[in-house]
């Protein structure tokens, strides 16, 4: 029986033999929106470019390999592919998530699906008491969780929680976007669904969006295909084709992000600007166990001092960055820095914010693959230039 093939290699072949007509080593983009069938009911295995195309059916095979799932189904977007698992929902039906996630899942969950009858309750998922008694309490029919989470950088135990959801009768979603495939295959830790933005560290480049979900159930994956083709979030074969072609260094990358993020997380932890770092490696044993490597992101949180509001500082940081670019998003090339508060999760009110953490005074950084060298000198001066005189 052959070995199964190492990360890289399955990044770079799996869905992607050559051109069967011309021999192309790189499979060609199909561009086409329809096929022309032989005759009448019969089809050459597509028909029409919203339910299948040989580009995006490339991109989600490699996926799939690489979560180590049956299958992947690709949306245009991250929460295009965060709506498509919750549109499995029925109204009644309840959601337990973790308290700390992307601001966009909490707004479509909050504003879109409580709603339509679909409640959920938010717990500190690092609480495994707190967790079971929500599990106990609301026997929800999804538990999501993100591991390492945003903007904090908590990293949960995904067995355990699986754990707690096969004895509750719970499906777990695990939004695997911070830390790729690479570093993590959370189906083999327990969990039933993960889910993706591929803007992020598979896309790599800050140039194409998307979204994937890959299950290893296969009833739970015609399910998702069918609602992908009814509802008609597709991937464009092109968006496809750039995204296959950044997912065959994600492995490279990965590597670079996460050596650069653990100088830059060292550097911040004794600068005397920086009250906390959130950062995985940070947090123990855990990290080292479930993660291949601890990723490419950091956070931290600011000291305020009496004579200057907590907006003033921040403001006097971010605005100090020089090769750190202030967006939104993560997970390209080149490093970003964001601000939580205003950006990723400003869909949370103040008081919401303040009880999961995320304070005004919270940075977060996307650790790029620049020389990092450049990258500790841009953060010296932006924080150095900052300090209370």
């Amino acid at each position: 029986m052959p070995q199964p093939q190492g990360f890289n290699t399955r990044a770079i072949h799996v869905g992607q033999a050559p051109d069967p007509v011309t021999g192309a080593t790189i499979p060609p983009l199909y561009l086409s929106t329809t096929y022309t069938q032989p005759a009448l009911g019969q089809h050459l295995g597509y028909e029409y470019g919203r339910n299948d195309n040989p580009t995006r059916q490339a991109l989600e095979e490699a996926l799939a390999s690489l979560e180590e799932g049956i299958g992947a189904v690709t949306y245009a977007s991250g929460m295009a592919a965060s709506d498509a698992v919750l549109r499995t929902l029925q109204p009644g039906d309840r959601v337990v998530a973790s308290d700390d996630l992307y601001g966009g899942v909490y707004r479509l969950l909050e504003r879109v699906y409580r709603p339509q009858g679909i409640a959920t309750t938010y717990v500190d998922a690092l609480n495994a008491d707190a967790l079971k008694t929500a599990l106990k309490e609301t026997a929800p029919r999804l538990v999501w969780i993100e591991s390492p989470s945003n903007p904090l950088l908590k990293v949960i135990d995904i067995a355990h929680v699986g754990s707690l959801c096969r004895q509750y009768g719970a499906t777990l979603v695990v939004d695997n976007t911070f830390a790729s495939p690479f570093n993590q295959t959370p189906l083999t830790l327990g969990a039933d669904i993960v889910v993706h933005s591929t803007t992020k560290y598979i896309g790599g480049h800050s140039d194409v969006m998307g979204g994937a979900v890959v299950v290893k159930d296969r009833a739970l994956y015609e399910t998702l295909r069918f609602i992908r083709n009814a509802a008609g979030a597709t991937l464009g074969p092109f968006e496809a084709w750039l995204t296959l072609r950044g997912l065959k260094t994600l492995g490279l990358r990965m590597r670079q992000h996460a050596e650069n993020a653990a100088q830059v997380a060292e550097f911040l932890a004794h600068h005397p600007l920086v009250e906390t770092v959130y950062y995985p490696a940070f947090q123990g044993e855990l990290t080292q166990r479930q993660m291949k490597t601890p990723g490419g992101m950091v956070s931290f949180r600011l000291k305020v001092d009496a004579q200057r509001s907590a907006y003033e500082v921040v403001k006097l940081v971010l605005d100090r960055f020089r090769l750190f670019s202030l967006a939104e998003s993560l997970g390209g090339v080149e490093s970003l820095v964001g601000h939580p508060a205003t950006m990723t999760h400003a869909a949370l009110s103040p008081q919401e914010r303040a009880q999961r953490g995320i304070l005004d005074t919270v940075i977060r950084l996307s650790v790029g693959i620049e020389d990092v060298n450049d990258l500790l000198t841009d953060l010296a001066q932006a924080l150095n230039g900052a300090l209370p005189t």
